[in-house]
């Protein structure tokens, strides 16, 4: 297994994967593998607040965490990995359904993205949450009514994929 997080796999024409350096893959929005993980707490989920300086998208809210796995890492490693590394503790997650799609996220970067989706389940009361500051500005909990009306005001401050997935999947499994 690859651990150099610059190599993620790309999806060629005939589906068959192969590696690419994960800004080549932004900058010419190669079609590549991701995954996205919301953490539940009954009818809250937690969000987190991109890190300023992350290379795209800083400082807009997102799901708990997303990714990319690295070069021959499974999907599922890589959701279990990047939750410990972006927000500092492990729940167990469920695998769910796969989305594409393909969006703008700024500065010449663009998403095209095959995205295994994950949940996992927590109490909001008893979870220590020990973000990584390189990562994550902030976290909250947030009820699905107060994230569509947060959206429908704001819909900048929120990533592109999180509109996407907040359109496409109203309950986004709450």
């Amino acid at each position: 297994m690859s651990t150099d997080p610059t190599i993620i796999p790309a999806i060629a024409a005939d589906g068959s994967l192969y590696p690419v350096e994960k800004l080549k893959a932004h900058t010419d929005g190669l079609p590549h593998l991701a995954v996205s993980v919301f953490v539940f707490d009954g009818d809250h989920l937690l969000i987190q607040k991109r890190a300023v300086s992350k290379y795209h998208c800083g400082g807009l809210w997102a799901n708990s965490c997303c990714s990319h796995p690295h070069w021959n890492e499974s999907v599922e490693k890589c959701a279990e990995r990047r939750l410990v590394e972006e927000l500092g503790f492990s729940v167990p997650l469920s695998r769910r359904q796969m989305v594409e799609y393909s969006a703008d996220v700024g500065n010449g970067l663009y998403e095209n993205e095959k995205v295994t989706m994950f949940t996992g389940r927590a109490d909001r009361t008893t979870l220590k949450i020990l973000p990584d500051p390189l990562e994550v500005e902030d976290t909250r909990w947030i009820t699905r009514g107060e994230l569509h009306a947060e959206i429908m005001q704001h819909p900048e401050r929120f990533t592109p994929w999180f509109r996407i997935y907040v359109e496409r999947d109203p309950e986004l499994a709450f």
